[in-house]
């Protein structure tokens, strides 16, 4: 039965409570967040030890949450608490909100009652807090993991799950790197905003020099970087969509594994993942936004400091002072602000603008094949396939000879394509393997040709339109009955 699907909109609610949100909602959504990363840790999160089976008591939680409150900031007083409150009853009514909103389940266990987390709000909670602390990405390792699935894959050691997770990688990959441009302009209005130039200059290296959204950032030009093997990755990608015996197998774990069934569903999610792969092609577009984000925010960053440095004199308050005193006195006199030649003299000139040449980035990052290359790469891959005879097409193409025969001679074996006549050579082969001494190459020409028997029929040989050779027949190989001995 075909898997109806749901919008993300309804699909959320579907899994999670309705009213989940509410207490991180609320006045003291700093203290329930603090208070929900904390038992993450200790009680229900991944890193915390392995949970009771039949979950925690109710007293044991309600005393890690008397705990944290203890040594908690100031929590406003929710409705129906007073200031005074006692720490006791504060932390039973922080335990009932949770367990209102949903984010834990009471239990009985025999006569006590027990705590345990959905999985579902387990999940989320852990995602939220995944985010809330994410560092730095290194696009090598995701690099690697991509060329690792991607190569599984097209060698037959791994079906679907592994190239849909591939997929996944390279498009959080490519959604990070576009996304941290972003972040790049945001992080230098937050640190824009500091009057003090002490704090500018400490926000700015600890924020943005210290902190890089790419950890290898400064690696990604070089020629060791994996980042260089992308073009691998995308002609794998491209043989897996393009060879039909992958492109089968791939398909076949859609439609039994994904689909269900449909084979409509699971054509769209095959050709889904392998855009996926293919948009690996525009990480170069994305690179060169960024570096040109960066290099915005470091000439800002630049000017900022420069300004602040010619600017140490109070020259904005002598002048409004100066102004002040001619407005109330026009007759007084006023002390010069500037020295004599100061303020025409030519070391207070601006420098001329340098322009700095921006640097052609690396061959590694401009790999641009041509279309004459591509096309030419194409014809050379489908004429090494169509060359190449695997079993399966030993046998087909026996099967095609053999219909309706039990023998037919090599004489009328068919030879009108590159295939047919590859097939035959391979044939001519096997069948002096088949008939030599040597149990190693009978053995072996057997398994080159799964359920086709190959014997000379004639001493001489013949001439043939394009190969010469012994006359052999060729039937189909006997299988030997087994009879089952009564006792």
């Amino acid at each position: 039965m075909a898997v109806l699907a749901v919008t993300a909109s309804v699909a959320l609610f579907q899994r999670i409570p309705d009213r989940l949100f509410s207490p991180l909602a609320s006045a003291n959504r700093y203290g329930y967040w603090a208070l929900l990363c904390q038992l993450h840790r200790r009680r229900f999160g991944p890193d915390a030890p392995l949970p009771p089976s039949y979950g925690f008591l109710q007293r044991e939680i309600t005393q890690e949450i008397e705990d944290h409150l203890k040594y908690a900031d100031e929590w406003q007083p929710e409705e129906g608490e007073q200031h005074d409150t006692p720490l006791n009853i504060r932390a039973i009514g922080v335990f009932n909100r949770l367990i209102e909103t949903g984010w834990f389940r009471l239990e009985k266990y025999g006569v006590e009652k027990t705590i345990n987390m959905a999985p579902a709000v387990g999940q989320l909670l852990t995602n939220l807090i995944s985010f809330a602390e994410t560092g730095p990405v290194f696009v090598s390792g995701k690099i690697r993991s991509i060329d690792a699935a991607v190569s599984q894959v097209l060698k037959g050691e791994a079906s679907g799950d592994l190239l849909r997770e591939a997929a996944e990688q390279c498009r959080n990959l490519l959604v990070y790197i576009r996304n941290t441009g972003t972040n790049v302009r945001d992080l230098m209005s937050v640190i824009g905003n500091q009057v003090n130039t002490a704090q500018y200059v400490r926000s700015f290296f600890q924020d943005y020099i210290q902190q890089v959204f790419i950890g290898d950032y400064q690696e990604l030009r070089t020629r060791e970087h994996p980042l260089a093997k992308r073009q691998q990755i995308l002609e794998a990608v491209e043989e897996i969509d393009t060879q039909p015996e992958h492109r089968q197998r791939l398909l076949e774990w859609y439609v039994n594994r994904l689909a269900g069934g449909d084979a409509t569903r699971a054509q769209a999610a095959f050709q889904r993942d392998l855009q996926r792969l293919y948009e690996l092609s525009r990480i170069e577009e994305y690179l060169d936004r960024l570096d040109d984000e960066i290099r915005n925010a470091n000439k800002r960053a630049l000017a900022f400091l420069e300004y602040k440095l010619r600017a140490i004199r109070p020259i904005d308050n002598l002048l409004r002072q100066a102004m002040d005193g001619l407005l109330a006195s026009p007759l007084a006199h006023i002390p010069p602000v500037f020295g004599p030649d100061v303020l025409i003299g030519g070391q207070r000139l601006a420098q001329p603008r340098k322009e700095t040449p921006r640097l052609d980035p690396s061959p590694l990052r401009q790999i641009i094949i041509s279309e004459r290359t591509r096309a030419i790469g194409n014809l050379m891959r489908r004429a090494r396939e169509r060359r190449t005879i695997t079993p399966a097409k030993l046998r087909d193409y026996a099967a095609n000879a053999l219909e309706g025969k039990t023998t037919v001679l090599s004489a009328v074996l068919p030879m009108t394509s590159i295939e047919e006549s590859r097939a035959y050579q391979v044939l001519t082969s096997t069948v002096m393997a088949m008939n030599s001494s040597s149990t190693r190459l009978v053995l072996e020409a057997r398994s080159a040709a799964p359920g086709v028997e190959l014997r000379y029929s004639e001493t001489m040989d013949y001439e043939h339109p394009l190969l010469i050779s012994k006359p052999f027949e060729m039937s189909w190989r006997k299988r030997p009955n087994k009879t089952k001995e009564s006792s």
